[in-house]
């Protein structure tokens, strides 16, 4: 089987213009070059090709880059702007990205390998509805106002509490879905008042940039949004460890996660962390499986796997066990693989050469240890980072393919008999991010619910993000939240005044 590479003539204008332009690092709202002048490539995964260079930056862009923020959070224009004029401000930032939309998402087809059209409508979709949901908050922030008269009968206060914005925010983002990410970080940075800086991942750096460019055309004031495009060892390091931030918001793996948070400690960084994940999908004997089959391959197969919350452990029960995995591989082998730009591609290749390298790796180690692939299996020939969407049927529950993140297109199934035993399977992980569970009986869902150790449970759904509903993880999946409200606790420091009347 071989697939094609994109073909850059179906970009539109504005992504054409923006490959062939040269880029810059965004700080203090001015467009500038790197401390050192590198730069490095980004790769097309369809093709392996070059599509343009773009700054290394290092610590040196880091500190002007937090120094910008750091000015800017004290900036009038920015520190006493009003809520009502934070979240217009914020509304017209989303008019102008949708304005772009279908540039970003070509955009993100080129730079993660998704198809073009899960960019525009699904990632672009959900960075417009997370910076809208996010711009109704300014002028909802609130504290409390507290009676203590009884504990100090004596003194009469007024005593109350509110929040205030956390301050300057480092934000590092993945590359699999890098513009949305991107927004989860930026929209609450900018509804509670704080300043940001962006390192995007150096594999796919590109939609972060443009991003930039529309923050400035939107009139997001100087120094409010700084990008910086680097890697995690020089600039991602530095951010970290910079003395004048005070947030650190990460996602991405679990390895580095780790290493953020011992570092962010030196500082006493107000720290959110969205990990990996291995998300188990339980499908119970009462299931619809014509509508659970293609929503849990959406779910494992959409954006080649490359999804913290992809459903990669499927459990069913096992009076249905046979007829699920069949249909699913049904699913699988229907995908049609090809690059992203290609309009009929539903399965694109992985983000890079290394990546693709990784996920084999684990392919082999299923089969080494006893999986049966019940399709899939292997790499595809010809140009660009293509794995076929692969099912290990009846692996075993300690081997790798289940235990170990993969981020690819890889799902285990494995048969379960009752609510017990599969609630036990489902919280054999070190990570508890997301979980999934199919079934039409409600007592019996209700009961399974508060058994799964999971940060978010979907009910007979695939993955889906909603800017009101906080996403994060537990065990060794994060912590903190993106998203909703509870997002907002982690963009604020609440402040206690007590005002002596007498």
């Amino acid at each position: 089987m071989n697939v094609m590479a994109n073909d850059l003539s179906r970009l539109v204008p504005g992504a054409r213009g923006f490959l062939e332009r040269e880029h810059r690092l965004l700080i203090g709202g001015e467009w500038v070059r790197s401390a050192s002048s590198e730069t490095f490539e980004v790769i097309d995964p369809s093709s392996g090709q070059v599509l343009t260079k773009v700054p290394r930056g290092n610590a040196d862009d880091i500190d002007r880059a937090v120094k910008a923020a750091h000015a800017a959070l004290n900036d009038p224009a920015w520190r006493d702007m009003q809520p009502s004029d934070r979240e217009r401000l914020m509304h017209r930032f989303a008019d102008v990205i949708e304005a772009h939309a279908e540039e970003l998402g070509q955009m993100e087809a080129l730079d993660v390998g998704m198809p073009s059209l899960i960019g525009q409508f699904g990632e672009v979709g959900n960075v417009l509805a997370t910076l809208r949901y996010m711009a109704g908050w300014p002028t909802k922030i609130h504290g409390q106002t507290l009676d203590i008269g009884e504990a100090l009968p004596e003194k009469r206060y007024f005593s109350y509490t509110r929040r205030e914005p956390v301050g300057v925010v480092g934000a590092i983002v993945p590359w699999n879905v890098p513009l949305m990410i991107a927004m989860w970080k930026i929209a609450p940075a900018l509804a509670t008042g704080c300043t940001i800086v962006l390192k995007p991942s150096e594999v796919t750096p590109l939609g972060a940039l443009r991003l930039g460019e529309l923050a400035i055309e939107a009139g997001i004031p100087p120094g409010v949004l700084n990008i910086v495009t680097g890697f995690g060892a020089d600039a991602g390091t530095a951010l970290v460890a910079h003395p004048l931030v005070d947030k650190i918001s990460f996602t991405g793996s679990v390895a580095t996660g780790k290493a953020i948070n011992k570092l962010a400690t030196d500082t006493m960084k107000n720290v959110t962390l969205e990990l990996g994940g291995k998300s188990p999908v339980l499908v119970l004997d009462d299931a619809n499986l014509k509508k659970a089959v293609p929503a849990i391959a959406r779910g494992i197969f959409g954006n080649t796997g490359q999804v913290c919350v992809a459903g990669s452990r499927l459990y069913v029960q096992r009076g249905i066990y046979e007829q699920a995995v069949e249909m699913l591989s049904k699913q699988a082998r229907s995908l049609k693989m090809g690059p992203g730009l290609h309009p009929e591609s539903q399965i694109g290749p992985l983000v890079s050469a290394q990546h693709r390298e990784k996920v084999m790796g684990y392919i082999k180690a299923g089969l080494e240890q006893g999986a049966q692939a019940v399709t899939g299996g292997h790499a595809i020939e010809g140009p660009g980072y293509y794995v076929e969407p692969t099912i290990f049927a009846n692996p075993s529950q300690e081997s790798k393919v289940v235990q170990e993140e993969i981020f690819g297109p890889v799902i285990t199934a494995i048969p379960f008999d009752d609510l017990e035993h599969g609630a036990a399977l489902a919280n054999d992980s070190i990570y508890g991010l997301a979980s999934y569970v199919w079934g039409t009986d409600i007592q019996k869902i209700h009961q399974i619910i508060p058994r799964i150790r999971a940060g978010s449970v979907f009910v007979n759904s695939e993955p889906f993000p909603h800017p009101a509903m906080p996403l994060g993880g537990t065990k060794q999946s994060g912590i903190g939240k993106d998203l909703g409200e509870e997002a907002l606790n982690h963009y604020t420091e609440l402040k206690s005044v007590m005002i002596g009347l007498n």
